[in-house]
Protein backbone atom coordinates (compact mmCIF):
# COMPACT_ATOMS: atom_id res chain seq x y z
CA UNK A 1 0.00 0.00 0.00
CA UNK A 2 1.44 3.27 -1.07
CA UNK A 3 2.28 5.72 2.11
CA UNK A 4 0.14 8.77 2.13
CA UNK A 5 1.85 12.09 1.87
CA UNK A 6 2.18 14.68 4.38
CA UNK A 7 -0.41 16.87 1.77
CA UNK A 8 -3.04 13.75 1.93
CA UNK A 9 -2.79 13.71 5.69
CA UNK A 10 -3.32 17.11 5.95
CA UNK A 11 -6.15 17.01 3.54
CA UNK A 12 -8.00 13.92 5.80
CA UNK A 13 -7.55 16.39 8.35
CA UNK A 14 -9.00 18.96 7.67
CA UNK A 15 -12.07 16.81 6.44
CA UNK A 16 -12.26 15.75 9.82
CA UNK A 17 -12.00 19.67 11.88
CA UNK A 18 -14.91 20.38 8.65
CA UNK A 19 -17.15 17.80 9.76
CA UNK A 20 -16.83 18.55 13.36
CA UNK A 21 -17.09 22.53 12.80
CA UNK A 22 -20.46 21.35 10.81
CA UNK A 23 -21.96 19.40 13.98
CA UNK A 24 -21.13 22.20 15.87
CA UNK A 25 -23.74 24.67 13.88
CA UNK A 26 -26.80 22.59 15.58
CA UNK A 27 -25.11 20.29 18.25
CA UNK A 28 -23.00 20.90 21.47
CA UNK A 29 -19.97 19.20 22.64
CA UNK A 30 -21.13 16.92 24.29
CA UNK A 31 -23.51 15.38 21.57
CA UNK A 32 -20.64 15.42 18.93
CA UNK A 33 -19.18 11.97 19.08
CA UNK A 34 -16.50 10.15 16.91
CA UNK A 35 -19.35 7.96 14.85
CA UNK A 36 -21.57 10.88 14.80
CA UNK A 37 -18.37 12.59 12.77
CA UNK A 38 -17.50 9.78 10.82
CA UNK A 39 -20.98 10.17 9.17
CA UNK A 40 -19.98 12.75 7.29
CA UNK A 41 -16.80 11.98 6.13
CA UNK A 42 -15.96 10.35 3.38
CA UNK A 43 -14.47 7.60 4.98
CA UNK A 44 -14.86 5.26 7.93
CA UNK A 45 -14.74 5.74 12.16
CA UNK A 46 -12.12 3.72 12.67
CA UNK A 47 -9.87 5.73 9.96
CA UNK A 48 -10.64 8.78 11.85
CA UNK A 49 -8.48 7.33 14.51
CA UNK A 50 -5.22 6.98 12.73
CA UNK A 51 -5.95 10.96 12.91
CA UNK A 52 -6.90 11.93 15.76
CA UNK A 53 -6.87 10.35 18.84
CA UNK A 54 -9.92 11.89 21.27
CA UNK A 55 -12.80 13.69 20.41
CA UNK A 56 -11.27 16.68 22.25
CA UNK A 57 -8.12 16.40 19.56
CA UNK A 58 -10.47 17.03 16.48
CA UNK A 59 -12.42 20.24 18.17
CA UNK A 60 -8.88 21.66 19.56
CA UNK A 61 -7.76 21.88 15.66
CA UNK A 62 -10.75 23.65 15.14
CA UNK A 63 -9.99 25.67 17.66
CA UNK A 64 -6.52 26.23 16.58
CA UNK A 65 -7.69 27.46 13.07
CA UNK A 66 -10.51 29.83 14.59
CA UNK A 67 -7.48 31.39 16.55
CA UNK A 68 -5.35 31.19 12.55
CA UNK A 69 -8.18 32.96 11.23
CA UNK A 70 -8.21 35.88 13.25
CA UNK A 71 -4.40 35.77 13.35
CA UNK A 72 -5.08 37.02 9.84
CA UNK A 73 -7.56 39.52 10.81
CA UNK A 74 -5.33 40.90 13.75
CA UNK A 75 -2.14 40.90 10.67
CA UNK A 76 -4.43 42.81 8.71
CA UNK A 77 -4.95 45.89 10.93
CA UNK A 78 -1.26 45.78 11.58
CA UNK A 79 -0.53 45.93 8.20
CA UNK A 80 -3.04 48.08 6.57
CA UNK A 81 -3.49 50.98 9.10
CA UNK A 82 -0.27 53.57 9.59
CA UNK A 83 -2.23 55.19 12.32
CA UNK A 84 -5.13 54.50 14.54
CA UNK A 85 -6.19 56.11 17.65
CA UNK A 86 -7.49 54.05 21.29
CA UNK A 87 -10.92 54.43 19.83
CA UNK A 88 -10.36 53.60 16.02
CA UNK A 89 -8.37 50.67 17.41
CA UNK A 90 -11.11 49.22 20.11
CA UNK A 91 -13.56 49.85 16.98
CA UNK A 92 -11.39 47.58 14.57
CA UNK A 93 -10.59 44.45 17.30
CA UNK A 94 -14.45 44.69 18.39
CA UNK A 95 -15.26 44.09 14.81
CA UNK A 96 -12.75 41.11 14.06
CA UNK A 97 -13.77 39.68 17.25
CA UNK A 98 -17.64 39.86 16.12
CA UNK A 99 -17.20 38.20 13.19
CA UNK A 100 -15.29 35.08 14.96
CA UNK A 101 -18.54 33.89 16.81
CA UNK A 102 -17.28 30.30 16.38
CA UNK A 103 -13.84 31.42 18.33
CA UNK A 104 -15.61 32.65 21.00
CA UNK A 105 -18.20 29.71 21.04
CA UNK A 106 -14.98 27.83 21.39
CA UNK A 107 -13.30 29.83 24.40
CA UNK A 108 -16.43 29.33 26.34
CA UNK A 109 -16.07 25.90 26.64
CA UNK A 110 -14.01 23.44 29.08
CA UNK A 111 -10.46 24.27 27.69
CA UNK A 112 -8.61 22.36 30.52
CA UNK A 113 -10.15 19.03 29.47
CA UNK A 114 -9.85 19.71 25.54
CA UNK A 115 -5.88 20.27 26.45
CA UNK A 116 -5.74 17.35 29.09
CA UNK A 117 -7.50 14.75 26.72
CA UNK A 118 -5.31 16.11 23.54
CA UNK A 119 -1.86 14.67 22.74
CA UNK A 120 1.50 17.07 23.60
CA UNK A 121 2.65 17.83 19.59
CA UNK A 122 -0.97 18.62 18.83
CA UNK A 123 -1.37 20.87 21.52
CA UNK A 124 2.44 22.60 21.19
CA UNK A 125 1.20 23.67 17.85
CA UNK A 126 -2.33 24.98 18.70
CA UNK A 127 -0.25 27.14 21.38
CA UNK A 128 1.79 28.35 18.77
CA UNK A 129 -1.46 29.81 17.48
CA UNK A 130 -2.46 30.73 20.53
CA UNK A 131 0.77 32.75 21.11
CA UNK A 132 0.78 34.29 18.40
CA UNK A 133 -2.49 36.00 18.46
CA UNK A 134 -0.59 37.34 21.92
CA UNK A 135 2.14 38.71 19.75
CA UNK A 136 0.15 40.28 17.74
CA UNK A 137 -2.08 41.72 20.19
CA UNK A 138 1.21 42.84 22.40
CA UNK A 139 2.55 44.32 18.55
CA UNK A 140 -1.29 46.23 17.86
CA UNK A 141 -0.48 47.91 21.07
CA UNK A 142 3.32 48.96 19.92
CA UNK A 143 2.59 51.00 17.14
CA UNK A 144 -0.80 52.20 18.00
CA UNK A 145 -0.76 52.84 21.37
CA UNK A 146 2.89 54.87 22.45
CA UNK A 147 2.33 55.76 25.59
CA UNK A 148 1.40 52.14 26.88
CA UNK A 149 4.77 50.77 28.56
CA UNK A 150 6.05 47.10 28.73
CA UNK A 151 4.11 46.27 32.15
CA UNK A 152 0.97 48.36 30.36
CA UNK A 153 0.93 46.14 27.22
CA UNK A 154 1.49 42.95 30.04
CA UNK A 155 -1.48 43.70 31.56
CA UNK A 156 -3.93 44.40 28.77
CA UNK A 157 -3.25 41.31 27.47
CA UNK A 158 -3.77 39.49 30.84
CA UNK A 159 -6.83 40.95 31.45
CA UNK A 160 -8.39 41.08 27.71
CA UNK A 161 -7.56 37.70 26.71
CA UNK A 162 -9.75 35.99 30.01
CA UNK A 163 -12.46 38.35 29.19
CA UNK A 164 -12.87 36.47 25.60
CA UNK A 165 -13.69 33.41 27.35
CA UNK A 166 -17.22 34.73 28.72
CA UNK A 167 -18.00 36.58 25.65
CA UNK A 168 -20.43 34.20 23.92
CA UNK A 169 -22.48 33.17 26.97
CA UNK A 170 -23.48 36.53 27.09
CA UNK A 171 -24.09 37.38 23.52
CA UNK A 172 -25.30 34.31 22.23
CA UNK A 173 -28.76 34.28 24.66
CA UNK A 174 -31.93 31.87 23.89
CA UNK A 175 -35.45 32.61 24.42
CA UNK A 176 -35.12 29.97 27.23
CA UNK A 177 -32.40 32.02 29.18
CA UNK A 178 -34.31 35.51 28.79
CA UNK A 179 -37.16 34.03 29.79
CA UNK A 180 -35.41 32.83 33.06
CA UNK A 181 -33.71 36.37 33.57
CA UNK A 182 -37.39 37.75 33.25
CA UNK A 183 -38.56 35.48 35.71
CA UNK A 184 -36.03 35.96 37.81
CA UNK A 185 -37.05 39.95 38.10
CA UNK A 186 -33.72 40.50 36.42
CA UNK A 187 -33.41 43.63 34.17
CA UNK A 188 -30.66 42.86 32.46
CA UNK A 189 -29.08 44.54 29.08
CA UNK A 190 -28.19 42.25 26.49
CA UNK A 191 -25.15 43.47 24.18
CA UNK A 192 -23.52 42.02 21.17
CA UNK A 193 -20.02 41.00 20.47
CA UNK A 194 -19.17 44.20 19.35
CA UNK A 195 -20.60 46.59 21.39
CA UNK A 196 -19.27 44.43 24.73
CA UNK A 197 -15.85 44.18 23.19
CA UNK A 198 -15.77 47.86 22.60
CA UNK A 199 -16.50 48.36 26.04
CA UNK A 200 -13.99 46.65 27.49
CA UNK A 201 -11.84 47.84 25.26
CA UNK A 202 -12.09 51.07 25.57
CA UNK A 203 -11.81 50.71 29.26
CA UNK A 204 -8.25 48.90 29.23
CA UNK A 205 -6.34 51.15 26.90
CA UNK A 206 -7.51 54.00 28.85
Amino acid sequence: MRKATQEQIEQKREEIINACEQLYQTMSFREITMKEIGTITSFSRPTIYNYFETKEEIFLGLFQREYERWNEELTEILNENEKLTKAELADKIAESLAGREQLLKLLSMNNYDMEANSRQELLNTFKQSYGRSMQLMRMLLEKFCPDMDSMDMQNFIYMFYPFMFGIYPYTAVTEKQRLAMQEAGIRYIYQSVYELTYSCLIRLLG
